[in-house]
């Protein structure tokens, strides 16, 4: 709880601050923001307590067992479908999705862009294990996926490229993360000559870039062979309240029940390919069966209890702020806010906590995970007050990314190798539960508001920045710490 409380405070400091001295307005739901928040820190204690108890051994086991049992054929098997099969029903996903649909005017059918971020997935997470079994660099395949992301960009539609860009930002999910994170550490520690930090991490980054192939790819497929729609529903100015994920439900009880069932609907998927690897093709019952339940049911309850919390009070006062400062007309103010709110949402960031708890106990405690997420957040905050430029001043997105790309391949170079995996990784987590509905509003919201700027062109993309920058930012973190320890040994 003391550590949730912490994590919090940053994001009731920003808002707080922003309210009071910039907007000058107190907000009509102040009481229900303070419970929202309160239910918020409770549910993020749950759940990295059901983490730790369930889903990290659950990972680590099945890896185990895999690697014990040989099959490479199951083993890439289960590593497919757990990407696939996660994705297709990850809420984010589906929300960008039906917003693309929109947008677009019915050109991009949201059930096959899902469907087509799924399959990248589902082959992102294999293509990772194969890389772990035979020990390659993780390197060499993220820097030939961006080159490319990049050369697809210059051939596909424009309408398709800040969408491609973000789908690699919002296909890995609260559960998911944990999930495939220990399935990585436990593959990379049952292997000898594998290193569980510089092998075991990756899967996360391979997650998030394919789907900018793929994306892009059936952008341009979809532009060259289809024709008009017969219904164009594009509007040139969108209502905040449509393009964000959160819906302003009333909390009652039958309310908070479906949110519930939307949380076990999420998880079902895992469970179902879990336990169908673990009694069929592994056949061996679960090691402490009650400690992983309790784990799960932990997970499930804190998720829920997160979301809960976030839908009674911040994502409403987030989205309102961002129409209220971008009708300011002062971009400098939209810059900061951008800034801030990257920073302190990733702070609280559960799957971000995730992470950088299981590459401070995989390291022995060589990573900080409280310094690891702090150039993180860092690294988005940066990357959505650029992101926010960008969409100010009209520039197109691909030439961001590329300088950004051309960037994390040059410091790949001088980076340590301990700290590349989890710098990859760390693009992938940063864009989940707290990070893209605010996010998205914002830049949907500024590109609705600024006259002749197109949102399905200029409005996606920020999730992309969020996911670029900290890539940069980690590996940053991994030279300094490499020279200072240098320094102070030679000192000594």
């Amino acid at each position: 709880m003391k550590g949730s409380v912490r994590d919090l405070l940053p994001i009731i400091i920003v808002i707080a601050v922003f309210q009071i001295f910039i907007i000058q307005q107190v907000p009509e739901n102040l009481f229900s923001i303070v419970i929202g928040l309160t239910i918020v820190a409770v549910g993020l204690a749950v759940f990295i307590q059901g983490l730790e108890t369930g889903i990290f051994p659950l990972g680590e086991n099945l890896a185990n067992e895999f690697a014990k049992k040989g099959s490479l054929f199951f083993l890439l098997l289960f590593s497919f479908l757990i990407g696939f099969s996660t994705t297709i029903a990850e809420p984010a996903l589906i929300a960008i999705a039906d917003k693309a649909a929109v947008i677009s005017g019915g050109k991009i059918d949201a059930f096959w862009l899902r469907v087509t971020v799924a399959l990248s997935v589902g082959f992102a997470i294999a293509l990772g294990v194969l890389r772990i079994i035979l020990g390659h660099p993780i390197h060499w395949y993220i820097i030939v996926g961006y080159i490319i992301v990049v050369v697809i960009t210059f051939f596909a539609p424009p309408e398709i490229v800040g969408l491609a860009y973000d789908s690699g930002g919002v296909t890995t999910s609260t559960v998911t993360v944990p999930l495939v994170t220990a399935l990585g550490i436990g593959l990379a520690s049952s292997i000898r000559g594998r290193n569980p930090v510089i092998d075991g991490f990756g899967l996360i980054a391979f997650a998030s870039l394919t789907p900018m192939i793929f994306v892009q790819i059936y952008g341009i497929l979809v532009y060259a062979f289809s024709g008009s729609p017969e219904f164009v529903t594009f509007q040139s100015e969108l209502e905040i309240s449509e393009v964000t994920y959160s819906e302003r439900k009333p909390f009652w009880l039958t309310e908070l029940f479906y949110d519930l069932i939307g949380i076990i609907k999420d998880v079902i998927p895992i469970l179902a390919v879990i336990f169908l690897f673990q009694f069929f093709v592994i056949k061996k019952p679960l090691p402490h069966p009650k400690k992983i339940t309790v784990g799960i049911i932990l997970v499930i309850i804190g998720l829920y209890l997160f979301i809960v919390g976030l839908e009674m009070g911040l994502f409403p006062l987030g989205e309102t702020m961002a129409v209220q400062l971008t009708e300011t007309g002062k971009v400098f103010l939209i810059y900061l806010f951008g800034f801030l709110i990257g920073f302190s949402t990733t702070m609280a960031e559960p799957a971000l906590i995730a992470v950088a708890l299981k590459a401070k106990e995989v390291s022995n405690g060589k990573i900080n995970d409280l310094i690891l997420r702090m150039f993180v957040a860092l690294g988005v905050a940066v990357g959505i007050a650029l992101g926010c430029y960008r969409i100010v001043v009209g520039d197109s997105i691909h030439y961001y990314i590329i300088v950004g790309y051309i960037v994390v391949i040059i410091m790949t170079y001088f980076a340590p190798r301990y700290i590349i995996p989890i710098a990859y990784d760390s693009g992938g987590v940063t864009t989940s539960t707290v990070t893209v509905p605010l996010v998205a509003a914002l830049g949907l919201g500024l590109a609705s508001n600024i006259e002749g700027r197109n949102p399905l062109i200029d409005g996606f993309g920020l999730i992309a920045f969020a996911s670029l920058f900290p890539m940069i930012t980690v590996m940053g973190y991994g030279i300094i710490a490499e020279f200072l320890t240098k320094k102070f040994k030679k000192e000594g």
